[in-house]
């Protein structure tokens, strides 16, 4: 499971569909509507929240607009009730973690989004987050 802090802008169509996938599992999960994946590092943050389950739903809404600006169809029916609640944070090192992390699949995987986006320095969090300083996030699970 990849919960992506950074824009879904990004993504190649691959990586967008396997976000809306995800985030609609994480979704279950938090609404305690499955057995799997409950302790699922990519979910701490959520799960750390005022409302995990509003959280989620908005974060899932940003993703459901990107599929959009796709012309995708993605059913928005499957999103939970969103009750605004702010933003939750995420740390420079965690986007900087996850943009050479992004870059290294779409090098393999879409070459022309990959040159797209090899160029960008600071690439754009996901919407529901605020940027702030510090390293990579505890939770995540650190890749060669």
């Amino acid at each position: 499971m990849r919960l992506w802090s950074i824009h879904p802008r990004y993504l190649d169509s691959k990586g967008l569909v396997a976000l809306w996938r995800e985030g609609l599992l994480a979704q279950a999960v938090l609404a305690d509507a499955t057995k799997g994946y409950k302790n699922h590092p990519q979910l701490e943050r959520f799960k750390a929240s005022p409302n995990p389950a509003s959280f989620i739903a908005s974060y899932l809404k940003e993703v459901h607009l990107e599929s959009l600006r796709r012309g995708y169809l993605f059913d928005e029916r499957k999103i939970q009730s969103v009750v605004p609640l702010g933003l939750l944070t995420v740390t420079e090192g965690q986007i900087e973690y996850e943009w050479g992390h992004l870059l290294a699949k779409l090098e393999s995987r879409d070459p022309a989004r990959y040159l797209q986006c090899a160029d960008i320095k600071r690439p754009l969090p996901h919407p529901l987050f605020r940027v702030t300083k510090g390293g990579i996030a505890s939770w995540e699970v650190i890749t060669a």
